[in-house]
């Protein structure tokens, strides 16, 4: 009876042909074929996921499940994965981008760069962002899968988001990533990756992928290739700070994780069973799939010279755990050679089988293999594109995410939007495209307002001139300057980077404020007698230490790459039209006063780097941010002794003392005083941004949990919670700065009795 039988218009399957299918499907159709409107198991909703995905790839021959996984994309010969028209299976598209809106898929609504989002310090932001970014990624999908388009970004599979360290300033990528610490970097992604993949029981809206594993913190291409790169990396550091929040995204249900163009410790990251198997398997339970970077799995032979050949690379990163090549658009990609390693006893059958099982299993969760009926999802539209809700959401994130920086004597908010005459200044006070950062959305045009279109709601007279040729400020026309800000009340003047100087595979030499922007400051406070307010749009720190020493520049924000609603925003934050619009983020990273205070990029170490393990006196330390309003932070309660392995839980009372209702973030951190290893000189362990209106006070709770509290000792204990005394610390506008607000901090300490461990994870 093999084969499927027809009666009476409902389909049957009874199928004994020699398939790999689960025992369980077996014993089914032996003891009796079960009518099923379905014609193989797999599509049979009423059976589990196992037994499906079990069914499915028992049913491929090994050259379809080669194109499976050698169709990760990109471009029209790198993917989509190719129908299986016999069994009714459709292409699927795996490249989609979805950092902080639908990349590169038509119009979308576009959200600040993900650094700008981890300023924020809201945990209820990032994952309202991944939500609406998967409501319009799914609905782009339902369009093209009715008008049977695929290829790049067509798909629910998505490359986001990104959780490196930032490390070095001058790295290009760091606008892609949640800071310099891997507790905020972990959250964060915890929060994206329940965002867009949903709260249902049984489907997904659209899957995550976090990336780059790992130990892909630098350089793009100074001082050398990130194609080529071998990130060497102590143990230690590799635990606590760069696997770290990998390990959250895996927590929070992560369906995929992407490999990274460099080696670690020798072994290109797609080929490296350590990380791949050992830790990301094995020590975390990962039952996802990996997919390779664009072009990594050549790059194991042509850059790293780790393999001679196709064979031998697809063999050791199909060994690793890699389920997916993403190829650089070539039709013969090395996982095009699955079959022929197969023949030459490379690979074994039944371990590539394995690997493409989590690749349908997501696509079954996705949705695609069962009713539409069932899935609620399948019947979100394109309607929330661009919708009011959705623009509204990528305002207010802007607005949350900008860091006042500088703030004499309080002179912002402005108290009046009816100045008479102003001068905007900048290379980026007109620059659309430079706004919005890597991997935004893209944009109809009707839906961007720029600083300089803000900014005009502030006067009657507007004179503006960009000074600088262009963000690289190669050419600068101080004349035009000095015409620009005669009989000015007040200056804006508008730098920064933008990607045409920091960016994917673009890093920068130093933090100079590039080409001649310096200058261009320092001629806005020279030629008016004028208070200057300087905007800064950049990812990483740029040096504008002359900027806050000066007594001219009265104020300085940092707006990173706010996208769509720059200029909306812009305006509300500095008249402080509402308490959304009172400045309340937090930097996400150190800041430092100058190149001088930064080490080599290709230096893995974590000793002296970020907050965590830096001696120096920054310009701006991590977490540092102004308001308009001020707080007081009073009765921080707590236990005195805990038990090893117990979380510690505590509360603290927050006054706003000032005269605008405003957001305020709780910052709480630990330090251990008598640990047997390396630990962190201070350790962001819980943070929470709250709302207070003025004159009132409200009751914070925080929890510092037992992993927090563990250190890391080697690679056979791992982590362990040890004896001893801990420094807590709580409040605002931390750690432990020099540069501070008008806030306070609350310590105390507290005693772990006796120790646990808690294994190697």
């Amino acid at each position: 009876m093999a084969g499927s039988l027809v009666r009476q218009g409902t389909i049957m399957w009874c199928d004994l042909v020699t398939r790999r299918v689960s025992v369980i499907v077996l014993l089914m159709t032996v003891v009796g074929c079960r009518v099923f409107g379905y014609d193989y198991p797999f599509q049979d909703p009423s059976l589990s996921w196992e037994v499906r995905v079990d069914d499915l790839v028992g049913r491929l021959t090994i050259e379809e499940i080669q194109e499976q996984m050698a169709r990760g994309g990109a471009g029209p010969s790198g993917g989509p994965a190719p129908a299986i028209p016999r069994l009714g299976i459709g292409p699927y598209s795996w490249n989609t981008e979805c950092l902080r809106g639908d990349v590169d898929a038509g119009n979308a609504t576009s959200f600040p760069q993900a650094i700008g989002l981890a300023a924020s310090f809201s945990r209820q932001l990032v994952y309202d962002i991944a939500e609406a970014t998967s409501v319009e990624v799914r609905g782009k999908f339902r369009y093209y899968t009715v008008n049977k388009q695929y290829g790049d970004h067509r798909g629910l599979s998505c490359f986001s988001p990104v959780i490196n360290i930032v490390r070095d300033p001058r790295w290009g990528r760091n606008q892609e990533t949640y800071g310099e610490d891997p507790y905020l970097s972990g959250v964060m992604a915890a929060s994206f990756v329940t965002g867009l993949q949903g709260p249902h029981y049984r489907y997904i809206r659209a899957s995550a992928g976090c990336k780059h594993f790992a130990a892909y913190d630098g350089p793009e291409n100074i001082p050398s290739s990130r194609l080529s790169f071998d990130a060497i990396v102590a143990e230690r550091d590799l635990r606590t700070t760069y696997l770290p929040a990998f390990r959250a995204c895996v927590k929070a249900g992560s369906r995929s994780i992407m490999c990274s163009y460099n080696s670690v410790n020798g072994v290109p990251a797609c080929a490296n069973e350590y990380i791949l198997n050992e830790v990301l398997r094995k020590q975390w339970n990962f039952t996802g799939y990996v997919v390779s970077d664009e072009g990594a799995i050549e790059n194991v032979i042509w850059t790293h010279f780790y393999k001679p050949n196709h064979v031998e690379a697809v063999a050791a990163c199909v060994k690793a755990g890699c389920n997916l090549e993403l190829s650089g658009n070539d039709r013969n990609s090395v996982y095009t050679s699955i079959v022929t390693a197969i023949k030459e006893h490379k690979l074994d059958e039944s371990l590539v089988r394995e690997r493409a099982k989590p690749l349908f299993y997501t696509r079954m969760r996705l949705g695609e293999f069962d009713p539409l009926t069932m899935n609620p999802y399948a019947s979100i539209d394109m309607t929330s594109i661009q919708g009011a809700a959705h623009r509204q959401l990528s305002l207010d994130a802007a607005m949350k995410s900008f860091v006042l920086l500088k703030n004499t004597g309080g002179f912002l908010p402005f108290k009046t939007s009816g100045f008479d005459n102003i001068a905007v200044l900048g290379p980026m006070a007109d620059n659309i495209k430079q706004l919005f950062g890597d991997y935004s959305a893209t944009v109809m045009p009707q839906y961007v307002t720029s600083p300089l279109a803000g900014l005009q709601k502030l006067a009657t007279n507007i004179a503006y001139t960009p000074g600088c040729n262009d963000n690289k400020c190669s050419k600068y026309s101080s004349a035009e300057v000095r015409q620009a800000v005669r009989n000015s009340q007040v200056v804006f003047v508008c730098v920064g980077t933008g990607q045409v100087v920091e960016s994917e595979g673009n890093d920068r030499q130093d933090i100079q404020l590039p080409g001649q922007q310096q200058k261009l400051v320092q001629d806005a406070v020279q030629y008016s007698d004028a208070p200057v307010v300087v905007l800064v749009f950049s990812a990483g720190p740029v040096n504008i230490t002359w900027a806050m020493e000066s007594s001219k520049v009265l104020a300085i924000l940092q707006c990173f790459f706010p996208a769509q609603e720059t200029g909306q925003a812009l305006i509300r934050v500095l008249t402080a039209d509402s308490a959304n619009s009172v400045p309340a983020a937090r930097l996400p990273y150190t800041w430092p006063r100058y190149s001088t205070e930064v080490g080599k990029m290709t230096d893995y170490t974590m000793h002296g780097r970020t907050y965590r393990y830096s001696q120096t006196d920054p310009l701006f330390p991590f977490g540092y941010g102004l308001s308009y309003t001020t707080f007081n932070y009073t009765s921080l309660t707590y236990p005195a002794v805990i038990q090893a392995g117990q979380n510690l839980t505590g509360s603290i009372v927050v006054h706003n003392t000032g005269q605008y209702d405003a957001d305020e973030v709780v910052q709480v951190y630990i330090s251990w005083e008598n640990a047997t290893v390396v630990t962190p000189r201070l350790q962001l362990v819980d943070f929470h941004r709250v709302f207070i209106p003025s004159a009132k006070m409200v009751q914070v709770n925080f929890t510092v949990t037992a992993e927090a509290m563990a250190v890391w000792v080697d690679s056979s204990r791992g982590w362990v919670i040890e004896p001893g005394k801990m420094d807590l610390y709580v409040g605002g506008q931390q750690p432990n700065q020099t540069t501070s607000a008008d806030s306070n901090v609350l310590h105390g300490t507290f005693q772990i009795k006796s120790s646990v461990s808690l294994g190697v994870y």
